[in-house]
């Protein structure tokens, strides 16, 4: 496995296919919500295996923490490490920007996924995109 930060269009587009293949016709989560004006603002990670993306995620700061979002990863993809890889790789980004703590809103199954990477659940549930989420930290 190989991730990049995006740095071109390509890549770029290469972190939108996945999303959209995993949220958007997987999940359905209705385009307008999955594209949004964050994505202008946010440093954009892709990984590739076999020089194919296979995940995906965005990062931007917010209210002085790091925020990471939109972490997917394709389906005959999932239990190879991908989402563990890009989890740490996002974490050292965030480290290197000399922040101390993440946030993100997990969706309700991918919740031990997070925790099992140190991250503590801080809300209750609630509905985004209609998917039952709650807020999570961690400090890095």
């Amino acid at each position: 496995m190989e991730i990049k930060i995006v740095t071109n269009e390509q890549e770029l587009q290469d972190a939108f296919t996945v999303r959209k293949i995993v949220f958007i016709d997987e999940q359905q989560v209705p385009e307008e919500e999955e594209i949004d004006q964050y994505d202008e603002e946010a440093t954009h990670f892709v990984v590739y295996q076999d020089q194919l993306p296979i995940a995906a995620g965005r990062f931007r700061v917010f209210e002085g923490a790091g925020k990471v979002e939109r972490i997917c990863v394709m389906k005959d993809q999932r239990k190879i490490g991908a989402g563990r890889f890009i989890m740490t790789q996002i974490e050292d980004y965030a480290k290197e920007q000399g922040l101390s703590t993440i946030k993100l809103n997990a969706q309700t199954h991918a919740i031990p996924f997070y925790s099992g990477l140190g991250y503590e659940v801080v809300s209750e549930e609630f509905l985004d995109a209609g998917i039952p989420h709650r807020a999570m930290k961690k400090s890095i």
